[in-house]
């Protein structure tokens, strides 16, 4: 589709440049039936395509908004993809122009609208009940903060974005400026340990609520995005983000995918 004129600089490439099989969770799995996926990757293609205009590393904010405001007009099509991809839009707008969060509850508040609106998706469109959502919305959440710590560098260095909560690196005594380093300082080592046992307490939150999925598919594809968050977790406890990127390996995904088979196969 072409661009109008005032919306230049063009985007000639993706920000992330990501596809859903490229994704540390899994985004539309063989697990749930052909007619959903399509609605699903549908739903992940406009969030993708939103996230790469927000974390564009050469537009200015108001480029950022404009192109926002154009794409909200290509909502998916399926009712409920619209109505939360307008959700993700409210995220996607406050990465256009805020860079910082003064505290956790400011955090979680991004998160209420970056995060919790694709676990709302897939529970809608399977028509789970909506007393789920609140477990539902702590593990997406902590996926969402564990995103963030994987690319805190490169949020830094690049769109001088900072996920973490300013009060903690203040109580710390680090400056954002810690986050172009190489290593990790004592430090902020605190911080970001202090932001894990945080996303420690919204994995144990949502844990309970896998086996109240109705629909197995979705039940067991939601085991194995538990048991990825927790293992992702567990690595970031252990490992340097500011070294390199810390991924799960393909041992780390089979072990997942056995978790998540186990633990979701059947009800409670």
């Amino acid at each position: 589709m072409s661009q109008p004129a005032s919306l230049a600089p063009r985007i000639d490439a993706p920000a992330s440049g990501k596809a859903a099989a490229q994704e540390n969770f899994p985004v539309a799995s063989r697990l749930l039936p052909a007619a959903y996926r399509a609605d699903i990757l549908d739903f992940y293609r406009f969030a993708r395509r939103a996230d790469d205009i927000a974390d564009h590393p050469d537009l200015t904010p108001d480029e950022k908004l404009a192109r926002l405001a154009q794409i909200e007009a290509e909502l998916p099509v399926h009712p409920a993809a619209a109505l939360y991809g307008r959700e993700l839009l409210v995220a996607f707008r406050q990465d256009a122009v805020q860079s910082r969060y003064a505290d956790w509850p400011a955090l979680m508040g991004y998160c209420r609208y970056s995060a919790a609106p694709v676990g709302r998706f897939l529970l809608d469109l399977f028509g789970e009940d909506r007393s789920l959502w609140p477990r539902a919305d702590a593990l997406c959440a902590a996926l969402q903060v564990l995103n963030h710590l994987q690319d805190c560098g490169d949020d830094y260095r690049v769109l001088d974005r900072v996920y973490l909560p300013q009060d903690w690196l203040a109580a710390d005594g680090v400056s954002d400026a810690a986050l172009a380093g190489g290593t990790t300082p004592p430090a902020l080592r605190r911080t970001l340990d202090r932001t894990l046992a945080e996303t420690t307490a919204l994995l144990d939150t949502s844990r309970p609520f896998i086996r109240q999925i109705q629909h197995r598919g979705l039940r067991v594809q939601a085991a194995i995005v538990q048991a990825c968050g927790e293992r992702l977790l567990a690595r970031l406890r252990r490992q340097d983000p500011l070294v390199g990127r810390v991924r799960l390996t393909a041992l780390d995904r089979l072990r997942c995918a056995v978790t998540g088979l186990v633990t979701g196969w059947r009800a409670a």
